[in-house]
């Protein structure tokens, strides 16, 4: 059933001349998301540092690709972190570390291991496989020097929420792939992980919940521009031919999210494989609202789950 709290906020989000997303010009719904998470996020905490990380790549490659980095209150100068990779949601055509700061923070306290805010290309200007491309090198250059900004590179998760679920999961596939061995953790908050997925979640929940079907095939069509690309396991891992040696995995849905069904799919074949599965099924919540911590108390426990799971991976 959905809650309360977020009937209201659709409500608002759905009323009478609201225009959809997909309505608006790609700058304007840049602005529209980050509006968003400003007036329901909650405020910024305090933590110890915050860095602005650049990570030099010759041009033809992208250039230089930036990462903010948080060090939780309780840090000390005299150990290296844990560190989780986080790669933030918007159909990778919204979204920036900049409306993700008050989350990273929350994560970083609440955890006591530091956060790594990447901020990869966006489309349509950076169509697929771009952020695929910035999230695995954020995670090679993080392997190789993070203990020159004061993180351990042996204790490293991979994160991210919707479209930077669906990245870190990539990610973690590739790195497995390529022989690397120090991801402890993924955390996949409603990871996007079938891009033509028809599994009943899509159809109860598509129209109204935030999240529309038309919205997604409005991303789709900046991200993934040739429909053949969507078959991509980049594109969508659940097309992935193998899932064995992936990190333990926490895997968030929201119950009133069309992405629901496909995560709980995404789990089953994870056990299959033999990766072991910690599931938050939060009930009565949207698409999204793990930045949306004013209007939601559930996102500020989630975040608690998230860095219990966190602690007990990493610390």
């Amino acid at each position: 059933m959905l809650d309360p709290r977020a009937a209201k906020l659709l409500a608002q989000a759905y009323r009478p001349g609201a225009p959809r997303m997909h309505e608006l010009s790609v700058a304007q719904a840049r602005h529209a998301f980050r509006k968003l998470i400003a007036v329901y996020g909650p405020a910024p905490e305090p933590v110890a540092a915050v860095l602005d990380v650049p990570m030099p790549r010759p041009t033809a490659a992208g250039g230089v690709l930036f990462a903010r980095l948080y060090l939780p209150r309780a840090a000390s100068e005299q150990h290296r972190l844990p560190v989780l990779l986080w790669l933030h949601g918007g159909g990778w055509t919204l979204g920036d570390v900049d409306a993700y700061d008050s989350l990273c923070r929350e994560i970083a306290n609440t955890s006591g291991a530091a956060v790594f805010s990447v901020d990869y290309r966006l489309a349509p200007e950076h169509p697929f496989p771009a952020a695929v491309e910035d999230a695995c090198f954020a995670l090679d250059w993080l392997a190789a020097n993070g203990a020159d900004i004061g993180v351990d590179p042996a204790r490293i998760a991979l994160g991210g929420d919707s479209a930077g679920g669906n990245l870190a999961t990539v990610a973690a596939i590739a790195a497995r792939d390529a022989g690397w061995p120090h991801v402890r953790m993924q955390c996949l908050v409603y990871p996007a992980l079938d891009q033509n997925s028809v599994r009943p979640s899509h159809k109860a929940f598509g129209d109204g919940f935030m999240l529309d079907e038309t919205v997604v095939r409005w991303f789709q069509q900046h991200y993934l521009p040739a429909v053949s690309e969507r078959e991509d396991w980049r594109a969508s891992p659940l097309n992935a031919a193998f899932l064995g040696g992936l990190p333990p995995t926490l895997l968030v849905l929201a119950q009133c999210d069309p992405l629901s069904d496909d995560g709980l799919a995404y789990a089953e074949a994870l056990m299959n494989a033999g990766v072991g599965v910690e599931r938050i099924e939060v009930s009565g919540m949207i698409h999204g609202f793990l930045t949306l911590g004013k209007a939601f108390p559930q996102a500020g426990e989630t975040v608690r789950q998230i860095s219990v799971a966190l602690a007990k991976a990493l610390i």
